[in-house]
């Protein structure tokens, strides 16, 4: 174990090494709602449906269709969400038993388009260019996820929208109050799912920002090594690209209890960033 610096510039090899840390924690495609708040806990799966279904639907009215990428798509539950509405898309996953089982469960959808990406870069390697882009609990598991979004914003047609959702607020903006909260009820959560030992394992190597670079409960969550995800930074990066930036922040925590206690207090730990109407140029 080694303490990891709390930047992104680790060495071209980063996000072929997350990859295979991505492998780890998900044996099987359900594997991808566990732990997860924004696909057990039902306003928050709701919100999330209705932003995609709303920008699907706003890009028809612009242009008559919409091409959506959706980045990180997991077990391809926001994917019937988008090709409900009528989108055409291509879900990037570097995990390949979800890939293997996204293209099973939508082997009978022409619009749909499973890829897998083994080192975050497959989109890159190819032409396409889209209406909307969706990234739903991603940004934290990339690295340099700002210099990401520069290359993705290059992909975005003109009045195209972008949607990020469910990564953490930046952690050294939050008060300690709110950090100590947003950890304990993850414990909780993780002492009901009989894992006590492994959750203060956990805890305590966040704590003293020591991380081991062999575990996927250290790295595959990467925002911790960085002290989460800067939506100021997001939002300002977008914002010179796009007509409009909408950020939103609110409680998400995979403990159903935890959850309900946090929206009643309005406590937040996570955001949201909609950017709409893409610049030319």
């Amino acid at each position: 174990m080694r303490t990891v610096p709390p930047t992104s510039s680790r060495g071209d090899h980063e996000p072929t090494r997350m990859a295979m840390l991505q492998e780890t924690p998900y044996a099987r495609p359900e594997d991808f709602e566990h732990g997860a708040p924004h696909l057990t806990h039902p306003a928050l799966r709701a919100t999330a449906n209705g932003m995609i279904r709303e920008i699907v639907l706003e890009r028809f009215d612009a242009v008559g269709h919409c091409q959506a990428l959706e980045v990180g798509a997991g077990a391809g539950a926001f994917t019937d969400i988008l090709l409900a509405a009528g989108a055409e898309v291509i879900s990037t996953e570097m995990n390949h038993r979800a890939v293997n089982a996204l293209a099973a469960r939508f082997r009978h959808n022409h619009r749909a388009t499973p890829l897998f990406d083994c080192d975050g870069e497959e989109i890159f390697r190819r032409a396409h260019h889209f209406d909307a882009v969706f990234c739903i609990s991603v940004l934290h598991h990339i690295p340099d996820y700002l210099h990401y979004l520069e290359r993705i914003i290059d992909r975005i047609n003109p009045g195209g929208t972008l949607l990020s959702y469910q990564d953490p607020l930046y952690y050294p903006r939050r008060r300690r109050v709110n950090l100590l909260v947003d950890r304990a009820a993850f414990l909780a959560w993780r002492v009901r799912q009989g894992e006590l030992r492994r959750g203060l394992a956990t805890q305590i190597r966040r704590w003293r920002k020591v991380y081991d670079e062999h575990l996927a409960s250290d790295m595959a969550e990467y925002h911790v090594v960085r002290d989460g995800v800067d939506e100021l930074a997001i939002s300002e990066l977008l914002a010179g690209h796009f007509r409009e930036v909408y950020l939103t922040s609110y409680w998400s925590t995979p403990s159903r209890t935890a959850q309900t206690l946090g929206d009643r207090l309005r406590i937040e730990n996570t955001f949201a960033v909609r950017a709409c109407g893409r610049v030319s140029g």
